[in-house]
């Protein structure tokens, strides 16, 4: 297939989720091209949250308390001026998307409707018809992305690696766009390409999203950042479907409770605040149900007959299943859901590269440390976005002329098969999930060492390797992460920084450098 050149004098933002799109909002006057791997507002994680967006928006609440909440969610590694940054501009958010027209529930005396959630120490989740918050925001966010004349969209359109200058300046994009392939140069390039729970056979998210962005920043040189800290949600509901339906946290806020086979509320033994404990104490209660007979969802006292009108998206998944909430508990098991690891960035979204930054899921400024406080990611994926933007063209001159004659374009490269793409997927929710040991992350690494000899440089590959390596070489449980072989927390928290160098020829016998003084701070 021949290549195309095009060269493209403003930002070029490659992803249009939430964070995508509230970066191209801030990009005015700067002709902005946005990149949608397919139609807007479908197929991408900000469209399928359900429980809403976090925001100190009562009297009683405040951004300081958010922070806290945030900071003692993240289990000892949470940057705090990240925290207080996102927190700080919480409910300027809300209002701002608010102004966009997206319909948040209110109170008769005009207050927001707020739930509460698990690890929050009061309602402060602002919501849409109860559970239908991401696909709200992100419609009059696409709104009124379609209608900025500065914004260009490029629908079905999938960015396969980053092109750099002779002297390592990000400066484009290999890009599949529709049946064409183009090098699309361009003066700063903003990664917001979503997550990767498509790596796993059970996820949340949109299969097609596989950490990409991350994978394509780190073939580039970029930092990595926690990149073995995967949320995993409590509560997706077990009905064997790909990707796997949620049940939103705020059915456990409105009072739903989480039973085994006996009725038992199980998560109890493990932690006082049952229900409402962090999530990766939740998600791995749930683990420990599920395997032992079965964990179920019950609404029947709490929620009752009120279940359509209060949570429209979770009752269409269960009844076209043949399982009726009202009356019945929901089977649910943990699923892949947020990565709170990715591209090693500042609070405005710069990465180690220049000319390259991150916002959403894909980046790491270290606002989630080892377990995302929940609805702070709505949160994230808005207020960063906006920072991003005008943080991305704040140094942008006049004409950009690059030398596409000697600029560094990535080899194209290879998709897995489909049944490759299946083994590696079962072998990271085998492996890589709720619960890790050694012998599980070195077969795993075997695997990807496996399928990378017949699709070598696959970005999947890529993401998943970053992910096993250093879940490997954590030698403890934080958060998200949790290794049974290796149960305690160690008394300082650090975080983990690489490189796609450090990773890539790692063998199991080796210290990671993940582990070392370069790689960990605390």
């Amino acid at each position: 297939m021949p290549t195309e050149t095009y060269i493209h004098n403003g930002p070029l933002v490659i992803g249009a989720g939430l964070a995508g799109l509230s970066v191209a909002l801030n990009t005015a006057p700067r002709k902005t091209l946005v990149l949608a791997p397919v139609a807007l507002g479908v197929a991408c994680s900000s469209a399928w949250a359900q429980g809403g967006i976090a925001a100190a928006l009562s009297p009683e609440d405040s951004p300081k308390a958010h922070a806290l909440d945030t900071i003692n969610a993240g289990a000892g590694i949470v940057d705090e001026l990240a925290a207080k940054t996102l927190t700080e501009a919480g409910p300027q958010t809300v209002h701002r998307l608010k102004a966009m027209g997206a319909p948040f529930d209110h109170k008769t005396d005009g207050s927001f409707v707020l739930n509460r959630e698990a690890a929050h120490g009061l309602a402060r989740v602002a919501r849409v018809g109860g559970d239908l918050a991401g696909k709200a925001i992100l419609e009059a966010v696409v709104h009124r992305a379609l209608n900025a004349s500065h914004i260009d969209i490029w629908e079905r359109a999938h960015a396969l690696g980053l092109i750099k200058s002779a002297n390592g300046v990000v400066i484009g994009a290999l890009v599949q766009h529709t049946d064409r392939l183009v090098e699309v140069f361009a003066p700063v390039v903003i990664l917001a390409s979503g997550g990767s729970g498509g790596l796993f056979a059970v996820t949340t998210n949109p299969a097609n999203l596989r950490g990409e962005g991350i994978a394509m920043a780190a073939l580039a040189g970029a930092e990595i950042a926690d990149p073995e800290f995967v949320q995993f949600h409590p509560t997706a509901l077990k009905f064997g479907l790909d990707p796997a339906p949620l049940a939103t946290e705020a059915l456990r806020g409105e009072g739903a409770t989480l039973i085994d086979q006996n009725g038992h509320r199980f998560v109890f033994d493990d932690h006082p605040d049952g229900e409402l404990a962090p999530r990766d104490i939740v998600a791995r209660a749930v683990h420990k149900a599920d395997q032992s007979g079965g964990a179920f969802l019950d609404a029947r006292t709490a929620i009752g007959e009120h279940f359509p009108a209060e949570f429209p998206t979770v009752f269409a998944s269960c009844m076209s299943q043949g399982v009726d909430p009202r009356i019945q508990p929901m089977p649910v098991a943990p699923a892949a859901h947020y990565h709170m690891g990715g591209i090693k960035t500042d609070i405005f979204g710069q990465t180690t590269l220049p000319g390259l930054f991150a916002v959403g899921e894909c980046a790491c400024t270290g606002v989630h440390g080892a377990n995302r406080l929940a609805s702070n990611s709505l949160l994230e994926a808005a207020a960063f976005g906006e920072r991003v933007g005008k943080a991305a063209i704040a140094g942008l001159g006049g004409d950009f002329t690059p030398d596409t004659a000697h600029a560094l374009v990535p080899v194209l490269p290879p998709s897995l098969t489909e049944s490759d793409l299946k083994a590696l997927r079962d072998g990271m929710a085998r492996d890589a999930g709720v619960v890790r040991n050694e012998a599980g992350l070195i077969r795993l690494l075997d695997l990807i060492t496996d399928l990378d000899k017949r699709a070598h440089g696959a970005l999947a590959l890529v993401s998943a390797r970053l992910i096993a390596t250093c879940a490997l070489h954590r030698r403890e449980s934080r958060g998200s992460h949790y290794r049974s072989d290796y149960p305690q927390t160690e008394a300082v928290g650090a975080r983990t920084f690489t490189n796609w160098a450090k990773v890539q020829n790692k063998t199991h016998g080796e210290l990671s450098t993940c582990t070392s003084p370069d790689c960990l701070t605390s």
